[in-house]
């Protein structure tokens, strides 16, 4: 099938989906958020900024690699190439854009059927299948009849700088402490600790799997995924990297995750086996845990988030621009919310706690009737039971929706952060980019003069 016909068949089936489907109302509320909702009933919307992770892809690898060894087990017959926006997840993203144009427009940020101008609305995402089709699909939901650009920096199927989670300075002292910044979270015992804390995820994983029948693992092809040590790797231009067993269950784990949102049967999902939520959760445990080691140490996520912080800056502020729409990846939004100092948080309604599938890093710039600005912060995503049941979303039936705290910056008495605030978290951790590195390559100097 051609690609056009195939993107107007996908749209198609969103809308056939949207007046057969029932409604879903979301399974978890957050205070914080309902009192943040009743703070802007008195205030006008003025601006939105969002930093999305792609929606459902298909694995990173397909047959005859890791996954197609490891298991004796046939994963299910995905409906795109590997790493490529699935069929799902563009009615998925489509659904969430039709979503936040019903809600903008309920709030007056848009007419209905919006034609903006050009610098009203900005998309830009990473040059990579699944980030541009997000972005395409999300904006065809929100702006159903103007053509949206999408930008691109850089070649087709490249990492563009901007969305490229790499270490652009690194010395040897900045490589020690940065791993040992990791390794605290595994107490006394380092990135061993981290490993052994995992050791109950990795067995359900290898029992789910059956990975130890596999004539790859009885080889040795892949290691011992109990035994193994972990090694990073922390080299200037390239992202952080990890060699060991956390890294191999964490491919396995994340395709897993990606087989339960496509299959309806939950427990072929699981190859035959019958996994409860907390299951599911516990398995995705593991890449949440290698997400953290590789992208949200202080040292780390100030270095690999730097060119992001800054797109995310000049969009808070840029004149005459409404909406803007930045499309990446998990390790984008974990880096930057921790160069943030986003408080600790474990999302609800959902097997992937920390950045799921498709979610939204939401900006909203309100006005109060004296001017002054506010700012909310929020994660926007849908829910497990959303994103297995392909479900409509209106304003009565919404996505979730979490709010986000961070360190030190003062709210007022709705929980809303003062524009000045936001601003200048932005900018510390921006500025500290350069701080870092002068620091860094100071210290150098001085060793290799001695």
């Amino acid at each position: 099938m051609k690609k056009g016909k195939r993107f107007g068949c996908i749209l198609l089936a969103v809308l056939l989906l949207s007046v057969a489907l029932p409604g879903f109302a979301t399974e978890g509320t957050d205070a914080s958020s309902a009192k943040a909702e009743s703070a802007t009933a008195e205030m006008t919307l003025d601006r939105v900024v969002i930093l999305s992770r792609h929606n459902i892809r298909s694995p990173l690898s397909g047959s005859g690699s890791l996954l197609g060894d490891i298991t004796p087990h046939t994963w299910f017959e995905w409906t795109s190439n590997p790493s490529e926006l699935s069929l799902r997840g563009a009615m998925l993203e489509t659904i969430m854009g039709q979503y936040f144009r019903l809600w903008l427009e309920s709030e007056g940020l848009f007419p209905e059927n919006y034609r903006p101008d050009e610098k009203a609305v900005r998309f830009y995402a990473n040059s990579k299948q699944r980030t541009l089709a997000t972005a395409r699909y999300f904006s065809a939901g929100l702006l159903p009849v103007a053509e949206v650009p999408i930008e691109s920096h850089t070649p087709y199927d490249t990492m563009d700088p901007t969305f490229t989670p790499a270490l652009t300075f690194v010395t040897d002292a900045y490589a020690q402490d940065a791993e040992a910044q990791v390794a605290e979270k595994g107490g006394t015992a380092g990135l061993e600790g981290i490993h052994a804390g995992l050791m109950d995820a990795i067995t359900l994983l290898m029992e789910v799997t059956d990975m130890e029948q596999s004539e790859a693992y009885k080889a040795g092809t892949y290691g011992d995924l109990l035994r193994d040590g972990t090694t990073m790797n922390l080299k200037a231009g390239s992202e952080p990297g990890m060699n060991g067993p956390i890294k191999t269950a964490t491919s396995v784990a994340d395709a897993l995750t990606l087989q339960y949102y496509e299959e309806p049967d939950a427990v072929k999902a699981a190859f035959g086996h019958d996994l409860t939520i907390e299951d599911w959760r516990k398995l995705h445990e593991i890449v949440d845990a290698f997400t953290e080691m590789l992208f949200t140490a202080p040292l780390v996520s100030v270095n690999v988030a730097h060119p992001l912080l800054q797109e995310i800056r000049n969009e808070l502020t840029a004149e005459g621009r409404q909406f803007s729409f930045l499309c990446g990846h998990d390790s984008n939004i974990a880096s930057v919310l921790a160069a943030l100092g986003v408080e600790d948080y474990l999302l609800p309604d959902t097997v992937e706690q920390h950045t799921p599938i498709g979610v939204k890093l939401v900006f909203e710039r309100w006005l109060a009737a004296d001017g002054a600005a506010f700012w909310r912060a929020s994660l926007v995503y849908q829910s497990t039971e959303q994103l297995r049941g392909i479900t409509p979303l209106t304003l009565e039936n919404p996505p979730v929706k979490y709010a986000l705290h961070f360190a030190g910056v003062k709210e007022n008495a709705d929980g809303m952060i003062p524009e000045d605030a936001l601003l200048s978290l932005l900018d510390g951790a921006i500025s500290e980019y350069d701080v870092l590195q002068t620091r860094y390559e100071e210290e150098d100097g001085l060793a290799n003069a001695a």
